[in-house]
């Protein structure tokens, strides 16, 4: 048996009895359904890119023009469904103890396919708060917070921390996790590139899932090449081990 082989059969036995899973998405896996991503030549809107928006400097400077972006962007991911790898994860919620799904992505995606325990690292594009207070608006409300201040996108913008109570929950469920997916992520976002890096220090069995390699790659115990919605298996909610398991190509060596 060589090297990869290894490597799967190991995964399998991990899976099979793994009590605690942790899992992060990243742009990828929203790709696999077709939300754009805003960035780069094929980001272009009215001439403007995503760095030239998604500041605190752009809704400060123009809050007309960066509310229109949002809602241009809202109502094309309002017709986008979720894929088999949504759906796959939000399979998983029902074998695992405990599971967490920890996403760079801000589309809601993983909520409509049905995961319930999910931290939202980058915010949610659906929402608005309140620029100085942090205020949820409330759909009967308009642009303006109770406390005087602009309502904006609920969403991190370049230049600003993530906010701290989603790292700690996202930190805790890695360290603590038996298994550890790294699902359609660069891993070269920080801080959220980080986690897979503790996970595998933690003691996890960690897998990266993705169509190209990452500067994870080398350290994962199972790296394969592949889109999610291929690879992910969907497990049967009635028995762990009618699980249908993955039809990906493990192509990496463990750490």
């Amino acid at each position: 048996m060589n090297v990869e082989d290894q490597n799967l059969a190991r995964y399998f036995e991990i899976a099979r009895s793994a009590r605690r899973c942790a899992v992060l998405t990243g742009a990828g896996v929203s790709a696999e359904s077709g939300v754009p991503t805003f960035r780069g030549e094929e980001g272009l809107w009215k001439h403007f890119r995503a760095e030239e928006l998604a500041t605190p400097e752009a809704f400060a400077r123009n809050p007309e023009l960066v509310r229109e972006w949002y809602e241009f962007r809202r109502s094309l991911i309002s017709e986008i469904e979720p894929n088999e790898g949504h759906r796959a994860l939000a399979d998983a919620e029902s074998v695992f103890e405990t599971f967490t799904l920890i996403t760079q992505n801000i589309d809601g995606l993983h909520a409509r396919a049905g995961s319930t325990n999910v931290i939202e690292l980058h915010g949610n594009i659906h929402g608005d708060r309140c620029n100085h207070c942090g205020r949820i608006r409330q759909d009967d409300e308009g642009l303006t917070c109770p406390c005087g201040g602009p309502f904006r996108p609920d969403v991190v913008w370049f230049g600003e921390q993530l906010p701290q109570e989603a790292i700690e929950r996202a930190h805790a469920a890695t360290v603590s996790a038996d298994l550890f997916f790294s699902i359609g992520t660069s891993t070269q976002v920080f801080p959220a590139a980080q986690l897979p890096y503790v996970a595998a220090d933690s003691g996890a069995f960690v897998v990266e899932v993705n169509p190209e390699e990452t500067p994870f790659t080398r350290h994962a115990d199972l790296s394969v090449r592949g889109p999610s919605g291929e690879w992910l298996p969907r497990r049967s909610t009635s028995s762990r081990r009618r699980a249908r398991w993955p039809r990906g190509e493990a192509s990496r060596i463990g750490r």
